[in-house]
């Protein structure tokens, strides 16, 4: 689906779910990959199909890739921040929590993004009703983590914090590009391939070591990375940004809420796993936090005196 000035709001509204279902589903077909690859071979896979699906549109669309090496050199910083460190921790987390639990972990990316924006690159201010939405996205995590950390200090709790520092990678990259790459001129499709691109391509030159261990490749196990690859590390970028352009950034950030909802009922409908009472009262913690973040909920003012 191509965007432009024709586009109508029903093309760019079934996007926006697609997006979300996509990325949504992304957890279950981690979870099912992983039953016959390492998680290092579902990170090198899933960037491989990517990169290869958008580099195919790159090149039918004939966009236009950077020619500065200081862009390029951006580019392979979020290849590492943005796709190989936080793809590989997602992977090697669902080995020991759910598929819906690390759905539900996602959805502090937006949290995490403003931490970044505001601590770290200094390209965005917050108010004082957006800093109470941090503290209260943290208070949702650790409603989260804290019962399962208190009976089991073990991979379970070590997967979770693997987790927020999959979404702190999310986070990093997403202020890193307002920070150093708003100005390039490039489109998303192009920026999108620029660093899922290097990030194959790290995977590849990795692959002496990826490819040690032998792969069980069942119809199921194929079907699930090769999906993953092609639609959610490749043509899901491309609604996104279809939407981001037709919204702006803070509509389409909404897409946050779909995915945990798509991730957790995927998997208990298609993989039979449990839900414990504190990850949902924990994510609606969270939802509540990035509304605040967002500023689609506000503090009630103080009436003055």
């Amino acid at each position: 689906m191509a965007s432009g000035p024709s586009s109508s709001p029903v093309s760019i509204a079934v996007q926006f779910v697609l997006a979300g279902i996509v990325w949504g589903s992304s957890f279950l077909f981690i979870a099912v990959a992983l039953t016959g690859m390492t998680p290092a071979q579902v990170a090198g896979g899933r960037l491989l199909f990517g990169a290869l699906t958008l580099g195919a549109i790159v090149a039918l669309r004939r966009e236009r890739l950077p020619r500065d090496r200081r862009v390029w050199g951006h580019l392979c910083v979020l290849a590492v921040t943005f796709c190989a460190v936080p793809f590989l921790l997602f992977a090697w987390a669902e080995q020991h929590v759910s598929s819906g639990l690390a759905s539900i972990f996602n959805a502090t990316t937006p949290i995490m993004t403003a931490i970044m924006a505001w601590a770290v690159f200094r390209v965005e201010s917050l108010k004082p009703g957006q800093l109470v939405g941090i503290a209260i996205g943290i208070v949702g995590v650790v409603v989260i983590i804290a019962p399962g950390a208190v009976t089991d200090v073990g991979n379970s709790t070590v997967a979770q914090l693997a987790l927020l520092g999959a979404t702190a990678c999310y986070g990093f990259s997403l202020a890193y590009v307002r920070r150093f790459l708003s100005d390039t001129g490039l489109s998303g499709i192009a920026l999108a391939f620029g660093y899922i691109g290097p990030a194959a391509a790290l995977m590849v030159l990795l692959s002496p070591l990826i490819l040690a261990e032998p792969m069980h490749l069942s119809p199921a196990v194929v079907a699930s990375i090769v999906t993953l690859g092609m639609l959610g590390t490749g043509l899901a970028y491309i609604w996104n940004q279809n939407v981001l352009r037709a919204w702006g950034p803070t509509r389409a950030s909404t897409v946050t809420y779909i995915t945990p909802v798509v991730g957790v009922a995927l998997g208990v409908l298609v993989l039979g796993e449990r839900i414990s009472w504190n990850e949902p009262v924990g994510a609606a913690v969270v939802f509540v936090g990035i509304l605040l973040v967002q500023q689609r909920l506000r503090m009630p003012r103080r009436a003055s005196v």
